[in-house]
């Protein structure tokens, strides 16, 4: 298997996960000293893991991972899109160079993996690809434009290739995790410190961390899930979105975005954003 972002939180656990169980793993990702630390914890587990240097956003580094897999695998069972990044903030003042940045990484970098790998899972007729994209690709929080808008892209376009791929026996994926401890808060970018203070208190307030989103997951893949939702509660108000009429679910997050701009301020500062 080959998974983005392998060399810490989400993507690490992933790693590590499908290790234990015996897997061959590929881990590439764009910070060599992480990946050469991941790929040490590995080995301890999986002697034949391997790590590749890989920046989603160069379309030659996944095309070089996918050649890598073939030449010395035989190909690939599993290919995972992990790599993403954050920002937080309102629409207005999220200058268009962060919509690219998220867009060129969240999204094409979701794209560029697939496009390396589908012929390859085509000529095997067979094995997955599972795209991570989150619970902000299904309900969409405020203060989180493009990331919301990005992950839901990574959540149509997952529908959109479990159609096209059906028929050549390769199946598709996508988990859409909520909130959990993980290292995702390094690499948020926002112009206003309060909504990087809300995200490292989601984050950090999880119970959840990122070897149980993990198991979640594999768990998911192993049962042949589309859509796999990895925390119930989130589970839940998906469901509630989907089931209520409207203005019950867009009042809910008018009073989750009253709680990001409270949570967000300074215990002595205004209360407006």
């Amino acid at each position: 298997m080959f998974v983005t972002g392998g060399a810490s939180g989400l993507g690490r656990a992933l790693a590590e996960g499908y290790a234990r169980e015996g897997a061959r793993v590929l881990i590439g990702d764009v910070n060599a000293a992480r990946g050469e630390e991941a790929l040490a914890a590995l080995r301890a587990l999986q002697p034949e893991a391997h790590y590749l240097h890989c920046d989603v956003t160069r379309e030659e580094d996944l095309q070089a991972a996918a050649q890598w897999m073939q030449a010395n695998w035989g190909g690939a069972d599993l290919v995972i899109n992990n790599a993403g990044v954050a920002d937080m903030g309102p629409v207005e003042a999220m200058p268009l160079a962060d919509w690219e940045w998220m867009v060129q990484i969240n999204l094409l970098g979701v794209v560029r993996g697939c496009k390396a790998f589908i012929p390859m899972l085509k000529r095997q007729r067979g094995g997955a690809l599972l795209n991570i994209a989150s619970m902000a690709g299904l309900v969409h929080p405020p203060f989180a434009g493009a990331y919301n808008a990005t992950k839901a892209a990574v959540v149509a376009l997952s529908e959109t290739l479990k159609a096209e791929l059906e028929a050549d026996g390769v199946r598709v994926a996508v988990a859409c995790p909520a909130f959990f401890r993980t290292n995702l808060g390094e690499s948020l970018r926002t112009r206003d410190p309060r909504y990087a203070r809300w995200m490292k208190k989601l984050v950090d307030e999880s119970k959840i961390d990122a070897d149980s989103v993990a198991r979640s997951i594999r768990e998911g893949v192993a049962r042949g899930e589309f859509r796999i939702l990895t925390h119930p509660a989130a589970r839940r108000f998906w469901l509630l979105k989907r089931l209520l009429p409207y203005r019950l679910y867009e009042a809910a997050m008018r009073r989750a975005g009253g709680r990001g701009r409270a949570r967000s301020q300074p215990a002595d500062g205004p209360r407006s954003a």
